[in-house]
């Protein structure tokens, strides 16, 4: 049996679930998970093996009407991420309405000449009442390839996404190491994974507008690594937020951080964090770079 590799982009509103569909799709964490909306800034590719395919996932993020440079940067590279895909997978909430950011991406991909693979996700708080009528109703529109009705969180379908995606992707050679599971660097997951923990502990206290940026990187001789992050924020009042009292948030933040940081490079890590005020980090050309988005005028 001859090997086979394709590009799969997955596609969706905010919070459908595409980042935790992309992390079991893979077996493993390589895309940041938090219930906040719009997560998801780079297309970071996770990288899943089934038999003989290797399927390359950019996980793209959601899809929503910008309003302001880091918007566009984020929409751009959603959409970015779909062109020269052999599949897209399309990623609907099956236990929301079609609303206006959901409305707004199916009017971008139903005219796309990509095949198309829809998936209702979360369908284990969906009302199984509707589910039928809300799958028929897309399918009609989209013409997908195929339907599936998964719940990510659970791990339910997930495995018959994964084997028709294999079965779909074109003969050719792997384009990754067969124990590589992302093309984002240690540096991109390291920032990624201190900004989910601000998002996990601080919940609806912190506004979107954060970010986090590293500053500096060393490997040491004893095996260990340094890493010193920026948290960059828009107003003094979200500074003590994230800082906790007497700064007991941020250790929390800090700690948590380092634990997943540590995993994922398989060392022990010296992280060290400050959190620094600047209303238009989100103008920040060099940030773009860092985080992996391209810079619009």
């Amino acid at each position: 049996m001859s090997e086979r590799c394709g590009l799969v982009a997955v596609l969706g509103a905010p919070n459908a679930g595409k980042s935790t569909l992309v992390n079991a799709l893979v077996g493993q964490k390589v895309a940041i998970v938090s219930p906040k909306a719009q997560t998801t800034r780079a297309r970071l590719m996770g990288i899943a093996i089934e038999g003989e395919a290797q399927i390359l996932l950019v996980d793209t993020p959601g899809i929503f009407a910008p309003r302001r440079r880091l918007d566009r940067a984020m929409v751009q590279a959603a959409w970015e991420g779909a062109e020269d895909a052999d599949r897209l997978l399309i990623v609907i909430d099956a236990a929301a309405k079609v609303g206006e950011r959901v409305e707004g991406m199916l009017a971008g991909i139903e005219d796309r000449p990509e095949p198309k693979i829809l998936v209702l996700n979360k369908v284990d708080i969906a009302r199984k009442e509707d589910l039928l009528v809300f799958a028929a109703r897309l399918a009609e529109r989209l013409k997908p390839e195929q339907v599936f009705m998964v719940s990510a969180t659970a791990g339910d379908g997930v495995a018959d996404v994964k084997a028709h995606l294999a079965a779909a992707m074109p003969d050719g050679p792997w384009h990754f190491p067969e124990d590589q599971l992302s093309d984002a660097t240690d540096r991109m997951v390291a920032a990624e994974m201190t900004r989910e923990q601000l998002y996990l502990q601080l919940h609806a206290e912190l506004p979107y507008s954060s970010a986090v940026e590293t500053e500096k990187w060393e490997d040491r001789k004893d095996g260990s690594t340094v890493i010193h992050q920026q948290i960059l924020i828009e107003r003094d009042s979200q500074k003590a937020i994230v800082l906790g009292k007497g700064g007991a948030r941020l250790k929390a933040i800090g700690a948590a951080a380092r634990e997943a940081i540590a995993e994922h490079l398989g060392r022990k890590v010296h992280l060290f964090l400050h959190v620094k005020v600047n209303p238009r980090w989100d103008e920040d050309r060099g940030l773009y770079r860092e985080i992996g988005l391209e810079w619009s005028e």
